[in-house]
């Protein structure tokens, strides 16, 4: 972790200017500073503010006060002014920091939502090791959707097939690979056996919709 997110938000400052090359060019036509010192400001090469000053380099680019976006204060650029071995020294951030967001529920675009029950009745058939939190928090989807798709109540449970949520684009390999670990290790500290996939259903399957079984009135299978 870099320095400046240890410190306390109020002492922060910043590396380097916004638009380093529109602060360059402010800096050269409104001071009288050195090129080596808008160069260190800015983050360029002296070379580099020279070309800016003989208007070879960042031609079109307007000038950005950084004097009236709060990186720079006018003593300071006076004070360099007066001593050209001196360096600028940026601004205190006065301006608000953006709260750090925090964890929520992981956003999916909504061409891919329909694939999530695709991808629930994938993980319950490879990975019955997982919880429904567990599988609500990698794919972003809720636990009534999961108990529709295991008990096969899913409106469009018809329709559903087993998909990768990694294939699908739901969640990352690593994301799945770190909630299958977790999960595996909590059922061996809890000291219970791991439940066994549903073995899948034979493609020949003799069951009608409904779940109604002919297979008992279709005469026997003769093999010669």
């Amino acid at each position: 972790m870099s320095l400046p997110f240890l410190m306390d938000p109020k002492e922060l400052t910043m590396a380097q200017p916004l638009m380093p090359k529109a602060t360059a060019v402010w800096l050269v036509e409104n001071t009288t500073l050195t090129f080596e010192q808008i160069a260190d400001f800015c983050g360029m090469h002296s070379l580099e503010v020279q070309g800016v000053a003989d208007g070879e380099v960042a031609i079109g680019i307007v000038g950005l006060d950084p004097v009236a976006n709060g990186q720079l204060t006018r003593e300071e650029i006076e004070r360099c002014q007066a001593d050209p071995t001196a360096r600028l020294k940026m601004a205190k951030v006065t301006i608000p920091l953006p709260a750090p967001r925090t964890k929520g529920p992981r956003y999916t675009p909504v061409s891919k939502r329909q694939d999530k029950p695709n991808a629930v009745m994938w993980l319950l058939r490879h990975h019955p090791e997982l919880g429904d939190a567990q599988i609500a928090r990698l794919i972003g989807t809720t636990k009534d959707t999961i108990a529709k798709v295991r008990e096969r109540s899913h409106w469009n449970a018809a329709n559903l097939k087993p998909q990768d949520p990694v294939l699908l684009g739901l969640c990352t390999q690593t994301d799945l690979n770190k909630a299958v670990e977790r999960a595996r290790r909590s059922v061996e500290k809890a000291g219970t056996t791991q439940p066994a996939a549903p073995a899948p259903e034979p493609a020949s399957s003799a069951k009608l919709p409904g779940g109604f079984d002919i297979s008992q009135f279709l005469p026997p299978i003769r093999h010669e």
